[in-house]
């Protein structure tokens, strides 16, 4: 993996830079204490993972997160910072970063979340070789990926303990109508797709509803008990939404009366991103 810092503080571009040696995490092929710098410079290099602060002197963090996206998509963000702004950090999530880590440096957890992130790099490229392959040889293989993405399905579903849940036949069902039908995420309606496989569509779209939330149940214990455990860190902002797995963790915490929003878009969007690997 190749890696590059954006940070004003001199002694925390080295720690940074000795955990990555130090754990054989990739190669820093660069890092700059001015934001329009950095820029210039990751469009140059293409890193694979941008380890930056939010709070840089000279330009908006929200902004550099942007611009990194705008330029590079496929770049995955990883933020280290002292800003503790709930809607900053929220913000942060929406503008494309994949995970938020609050300083002081912590080795064991950059370590952590970075190899989570560098497998699913690694997972994502070889997802493009294999397309590119099915690509060129204009193979079919409709039956069999249909196939392999539900076992896939019930795979993420299993782990996210809602398996065994009335609506998780209902997810699974739902899945496999997009599969079969080759919907963009702008032609996924919920709704019409229970209206398509239900004769009670409102009762399927409920159980939907209640096997996901407790989904998220399960996904916020699993944090509470340990925010580095990996079923956590690769679906918690995935799967759900930055501001609803914070809201339902206060819930549970006693410090909010009220938990996170159910989207059962995105979750379902989530799930069949991850059953292509």
């Amino acid at each position: 993996m190749k890696f590059y810092i954006i940070e004003n503080d001199y002694d925390t571009i080295r720690a940074i830079e000795n955990i990555i040696e130090d754990n054989k995490l990739g190669e820093l092929i660069g890092y700059s204490i001015d934001a329009d710098d950095a820029l210039n410079e990751i469009l140059l290099k293409r890193p694979d993972i941008v380890l930056m602060d939010l709070l840089m002197p000279d330009k908006n963090g929200i902004q550099i997160i942007k611009k990194i996206k705008s330029s590079n998509s496929s770049i995955k963000i990883i933020i280290i910072s002292q800003e503790t702004s709930k809607e900053i950090v929220s913000r942060a999530y929406n503008a494309g970063i994949d995970f938020f880590i609050s300083k002081p440096i912590n080795t064991v957890e950059i370590s952590k979340v970075v190899k989570n992130i560098s497998e699913n790099i690694k997972m994502e490229k070889i997802l493009n070789k294999i397309k590119r392959i099915f690509d060129k040889l204009e193979l079919s293989s409709q039956r069999y990926e249909k196939r392999d993405r539900e076992v896939n399905i019930r795979i993420i579903l299993s782990q996210l303990g809602i398996l065994g849940e009335k609506g998780s036949e209902d997810i699974i069902n739902i899945c496999n109508y997009i599969i079969k039908n080759k919907l963009k995420p702008s032609e996924i309606r919920i709704r019409d797709i229970c209206n398509s496989l239900s004769n009670s569509p409102r009762a399927m779209e409920q159980r939907v509803r209640r096997a996901i939330n407790k989904a998220l149940i399960n996904i916020v214990n699993l944090g509470l008990e340990d925010n580095m455990n990996d079923t956590f860190i690769k679906y918690s902002n995935t799967l759900f939404d930055f501001e609803d797995v914070k809201a339902e963790m206060d819930l549970a915490r006693g410090k909010n009366t009220m938990g996170g929003k159910i989207k059962v878009l995105k979750f379902i969007e989530g799930l069949l991103l991850y059953s292509e690997f």
